[in-house]
């Protein structure tokens, strides 16, 4: 294969981070997957082929001179359209959202491009042009920024980051068809990925990082992309003790009352209908899966039962037995409920707090977060942080996390109040492989043992627990 890039230095370094690069690695032609557990140091490797030529630390050089480069990382794509809401709550509060973007004024001049909309057909974005981009779903947004990178003008190295997260299976298949047909027409790319099962068939060349080091390449050379996987597979050893997970100071009742129940609920936004006509109830105990590809509605949903949406108020919405609008506190319904989701992450500055604060504070909700946190609650957060091998971080800030570190923070963060109702939206983003089945887990666990109700949602059906036993299906708009 020809060499794109060299690696020319020992060590990489990337503002107050440094990679170790005993091999002197080369970035070749074609289609490249940089493969590692969280917090290994992909990320900041794909920096410093993007922006790191500028140090006079790094001695970098391509054959071709200075390439085009262009990095997308999908960890913030809020930022990537060009605003940010200060609180992920807010994104359904329409005194909120006027100076928010639509998405033909996010894209611009592309709106008008044939290939801007053939490619936006495939993905099914035709009908979401005119949508302000806070009523997308954290799966529709992604693809509308991979619409933008495929419908771009081409460097000559395009680098993503976690590409996969959050899309259906239709719209991973539809990138990576879309990627191979770039890498055909002679530019090449660059994946960081967590998941050995995330490197695609056209794959030509794959580079562990490991423990901040950049490891030897393995080209493909004519094997099968199974032995590249098999491969990258060794590279993960993460696990938990099981015995270690906290047992909660009370156990959870174990009748059959109704903890969410919904009836006839439609939600719409001016003529768009994002839930037409949704009943479900959720009993005491059970455990729920919610499905449906990107854009069905999933988020929407949710908010009516976490006590985001405003809607709510129109709609029959009863949970843990108090109908919405009869005068019950949202923090009554928010101190029983465990949630996480992709917005949330999105939105989750945590200030100044240090990662032991951010998962103590789980235990107070979000009204508690000016409060003073008590020894007893830090111990608990303690103990979540020696369950999930994160002690060395506890004194760090969550923006001086790896995405995967701040999604286990919150992850912790949300199983520290041992919640009635566990809401479980794309938990798993972000995560390497073995950390996922440490989280399914630790799920299985809260939602067996401590009898918690949960409602479960990803694209990926081997995600999901074995303690779920029923779901609810939301077709596509």
């Amino acid at each position: 294969m020809k060499p794109l890039i060299h690696l020319n230095s020992p060590r990489l370094h990337y503002i107050n981070t440094t990679l170790d690069n005993p091999c002197l690695t080369v970035i070749p032609e074609g289609v490249t997957v940089l493969i590692g557990a969280n917090a290994s140091g992909k990320s900041t490797l794909t920096k410093i082929i993007e922006k790191g030529w500028n140090f006079t630390t790094n001695s970098i050089s391509s054959p071709k001179g200075k390439i085009s480069i262009k990095r997308i990382e999908f960890s913030d794509i809020h930022t990537l359209t060009g605003f940010k809401a200060q609180y992920y709550q807010q994104r359904y509060e329409s005194s909120m959202n006027d100076d928010v973007p639509t998405v033909s004024e996010i894209i611009g001049a592309d709106n008008n491009s044939e290939l801007w909309s053939r490619i936006c057909r495939r993905l099914g974005l035709g009908d979401i042009l005119e949508r302000k981009a806070n009523f997308l779903s954290s799966g529709e947004l992604r693809k509308v920024l991979i619409a933008r990178v495929l419908s771009a003008r081409m460097p000559e190295l395009l680098i993503l980051d976690n590409p996969y997260i959050g899309l259906d299976c239709r719209s991973r298949n539809i990138l990576n068809e879309s990627l191979e047909q770039i890498a055909d027409e002679g530019v090449s790319i660059l994946l960081a990925v967590s998941d050995p099962d995330e490197i695609p068939d056209f794959t030509d060349c794959m580079i562990p990082v490991t423990g901040m080091t950049v490891g030897r390449a393995s080209e493909r050379c004519g094997c099968s992309v199974a032995s590249l996987r098999e491969k990258a597979a060794s590279l993960f050893s993460f696990a938990i003790d099981g015995e270690m997970i906290p047992a909660p100071e009370a156990a959870h009742p174990r009748n059959s009352e109704p903890l969410v129940e919904l009836t006839g609920c439609t939600v719409a936004y001016g003529n768009t209908v994002i839930l037409p006509n949704i009943s479900w109830k959720i009993l005491r105990g059970e455990h729920w899966a919610l499905s449906g590809p990107n854009g069905s509605g999933k988020s929407t949903l949710l908010s009516l039962i976490h006590a985001d949406n405003p809607k709510v108020y129109s709609n029959n919405v009863k949970v843990f037995g108090m109908r919405r609008g009869s005068g019950e506190s949202i923090w009554d319904i928010k101190k029983r409920i465990g949630y996480i989701s992709p917005e949330m992450h999105l939105y989750f500055g945590g200030g100044a707090d240090t990662v032991r604060e951010i998962v103590a504070r789980g235990l107070n909700d979000t009204v508690g977060s000016f409060t003073r946190l008590t020894p007893a609650q830090l111990g608990k957060a303690d103990k979540w942080l020696r369950l999930l091998h994160m002690e060395d971080i506890a004194p760090r800030r969550f923006n001086t996390l790896s995405g995967g570190e701040q999604r286990l923070t919150l992850l912790a963060r949300t199983f520290i109040k041992n919640p009635e109702l566990l809401i479980l939206d794309e938990p798993m983003h972000g995560l390497d492989s073995c950390r996922k089945k440490a989280v399914k887990s630790i799920v299985n666990t809260l939602a067996v043992r401590d009898n918690t109700t949960m409602i479960y949602v990803t694209h990926c059906p081997d995600e999901l627990p074995e303690c779920v036993t029923h779901t609810l299906t939301l077709r596509q708009r």
